[in-house]
């Protein structure tokens, strides 16, 4: 780069070039310089009151009617892994942002950038697999497009997919919502979709095969909302797993979160294999998980509404929010210390998701 080019960079650039000159991988792993590309540059650039939310998708007042929005791309690599495939996970990685918005989800869009050379048979159970987890969720795929890129110029295939809902009546869900008291739901153990994959792509072998999550949760969470307008704030701990999820909304509510360690799900296996791998499952990537605030006079009820569904017959509270600390995780260990839950640095777990 030369000085003419790197003397008008940094004149506009909120990301110094000392810093950062290219792109890493790591910007798109869900943690601090995830957050720093999507603060510095995206919203900075793009600012709205829309964005201004931090949301997993707009919600837009359209007549009488609030609409969410939200779009996802998917990179994953293997495109096949333990317990479902990239067309599953566009499906049901974008139900899940529709029903963070406390919406409905209705119609999806789908488009395809896919490399030159893959198989038929490949890209047929793509396909199919879109189809069963549409059906299943109960959305219809009413527009898309596809893009087909030279041999070596892509990696087999990629898909964005972008939702459309409406959000139920008398729901309101935003980071903005959370209070001190709130306690914290999750639907179930963490960390699978991440280990899955990982296995997968290294060939690792553990005595019992670690699938991925993946999963539509808009019917588990329609019963939550039609049951609880108290439900304060919903997320899924995709990228950057629960640590990153519970950063953001700290932040962005400027409150506390403490986590009890003792009260986490996690699998013996994915324990196993984080220990082998050298992860912490905090950090994980889950798919098929909804983290999920509501005061802790509601919880018992909205406990009992998840447990009834096949998603979330291991629900179960984790945490609870506090006016301590604002902006800050904490975990209470099994030993009885506490340790700050940080967002990640770098990246822990590339084309994840």
């Amino acid at each position: 780069m030369n000085k003419e080019k790197v003397l008008n960079f940094e004149l506009n650039c909120p990301i110094p070039i000392n810093q950062y000159e290219r792109v890493l991988l790591a910007h798109g792993g869900g943690g601090k310089l995830t957050n720093q590309l999507i603060e510095k540059m995206f919203f900075q650039t793009f600012d709205n009151e829309l964005l201004r939310k931090e949301h997993d998708g707009a919600v837009i007042n359209i007549g009488d009617k609030k609409i969410a929005f939200s779009t996802d791309s998917f990179v994953v690599n293997p495109i096949f892994f333990p317990g479902g495939d990239i067309g599953d996970l566009a499906v049901n990685g974008t139900v899940n942002d529709i029903v963070c918005c406390g919406a409905k989800p209705l119609y999806i869009s789908l488009a395809f950038i896919i490399e030159e050379g893959l198989l038929m048979e490949e890209l047929w159970r793509v396909v199919q697999s879109i189809n069963k987890a549409a059906e299943k969720a109960g959305v219809k795929i009413v527009t898309g497009d596809t893009k087909v890129v030279d041999k070596g110029k892509g990696d087999k295939i990629y898909i964005n997919t972008t939702g459309i809902g409406e959000v139920y009546p008398g729901v309101n869900i935003s980071p903005a919502n959370c209070m001190a008291g709130d306690v914290i739901i999750i639907n179930g153990k963490i960390a699978d979709h991440g280990i899955a994959i990982i296995s997968k792509r290294e060939g690792l072998a553990f005595e019992t095969e670690i699938k991925s999550d993946t999963a539509a949760l808009n019917k588990m969470m329609e019963d939550v909302y039609k049951n609880s307008k108290e439900v304060h704030v919903v997320r899924d701990p995709t990228r950057g797993g629960l640590a990153s999820s519970l950063n953001e909304i700290s932040k962005s509510a400027n409150l506390g979160i403490t986590l009890f360690e003792e009260d986490l799900p996690v699998s013996e296996d994915v324990k196993g294999a984080c220990e082998l791998l050298g992860f912490d499952p905090l950090y994980v990537a889950n798919e098929g998980k909804m983290l999920v605030f509501v005061p802790e006079n509601e919880a018992e009820k909205v406990l009992e509404i998840m447990k009834s569904n096949e998603y979330g017959k291991e629900s179960t509270i984790i945490g609870k929010v506090t006016k301590n600390d604002p902006g800050i995780v904490k975990l209470k260990t099994t030993i009885g210390s506490t340790r700050i839950v940080d967002m990640i640095s770098g990246e822990q777990l590339p084309r994840i998701c």
